[in-house]
This record gives structure tokens, C-alpha cells and sequence, in this order.
């Protein structure tokens, strides 16, 4: 496949571990890579982001085939992954860096994002209001080796820290997905 062909989006969505799973098996997802984006420092360390410090969120990137997996999908997956009416956090992960938002690199991906939140607002699954940012995407920098592919790397560890955190419970109850 030719490398024009391939898209990157970018998604916060609290701890970038369990950001990755749900994506990186799906048709069409070239790699999904754990990162920092939406801040002011530089080459942030993962101790740097954590301290609230740097404007950074954890977030993932994903590089896909918009003709086998289009973005809407990739949105609707995001959206089903989240709280997205919490805007400090992601379940036991608190503070700037945890919060969501979906990173768009072209007016198409802003338009579709807009939309996106639009008609979940307007559906009214959640009583609180969306909570999640739409923003511009900026500098992506790939979090710290050890962070890659963390649910394959240490899978007990990962599946304990999801269902945990809160966050496997609420998607089964507020999304009705299992993964």
C-alpha cells in the first residue's frame, strides 16, 4: 500500500494502555502508538506528563486505511472507550493529562469529529453534557518504550488496571461492548 494512502488520527482518552486494544486488531489499523500531545514541553518524559506540567494528555496515534477503516468508525470505537461527560479525568485517573479529546488533522476529521459529539449530545444517552474537546492536532510525541503495546507486553497487569479503574465496567453498562 502506498504510505499517501494511510491517515493518522489521534485520541485522548485518559490512560493510553487501554486506548490501544480496541483499536489495534481492527481491519484497516496500520499501528497504534502511545504518545503525548497538546502541550507546550518538548520531548515529554512520561514522569513530566503525569505531573501536570507540561499541557501534554496521554493519547494514542493511529495510523489507518481510511478505505478499509474510515474515520467515523475510528470516532464511533473512540466515543465507546470513554466517559466522555468527565471532564477531569478518566475513571481512577485524574488531572489534565487523563482528560479526553479527539485530535483532528484535516477540516474533514474536525467536521466528522463535530458532528460525532453533536449527535451524542444530542441523543441523550448521558445526562451530564460531553465533556470531550475537539482540538487541532500538534506535536505527537511516542510515549517511552515500555508504554508500547503495554496489553500484549503485560497482559494480566493490563486486564487487572481495566477492570480496576472503572473503565471496563462502565463501557459494559453505558456502551453495552465487551472487549
Amino acid at each position: 500500500m502506498a504510505e499517501e494512502e494511510l491517515k493518522k488520527a489521534t485520541f485522548a482518552g485518559g490512560c493510553f494502555w487501554c486506548m490501544v486494544s480496541p483499536f489495534d486488531e481492527e481491519p484497516g489499523i496500520h499501528s497504534v502508538i502511545s504518545g503525548y500531545t497538546g502541550g507546550h514541553t518538548r520531548n515529554p518524559t512520561y514522569r513530566e506528563v503525569c505531573s501536570e506540567t507540561t499541557g501534554h494528555l496521554e493519547a494514542v496515534q493511529i495510523t489507518y486505511n481510511p478505505a478499509v477503516f474510515p474515520y467515523e468508525k475510528l470516532v464511533e470505537l473512540f466515543w465507546q472507550q470513554i466517559d466522555p461527560t468527565d471532564p477531569g479525568g478518566q475513571f481512577h485517573d485524574r488531572g489534565e493529562s487523563y482528560t479526553t479529546a479527539i485530535f483532528y488533522h484535516d477540516e474533514e476529521q474536525k467536521h466528522i469529529a463535530e458532528l460525532s459529539k453533536k449527535r451524542l449530545e444530542e441523543s441523550g444517552k448521558f445526562k451530564e453534557p460531553i465533556a470531550t474537546k475537539i482540538r487541532e492536532a500538534s506535536v505527537f510525541y511516542p510515549a517511552e518504550e515500555y508504554h508500547q503495546d503495554y496489553h500484549k507486553k503485560n497482559p494480566f497487569h493490563y486486564k487487572m488496571y481495566r477492570k480496576g479503574s472503572g473503565r471496563e465496567g462502565f463501557i459494559k453498562r453505558e456502551w453495552g461492548v465487551q472487549k
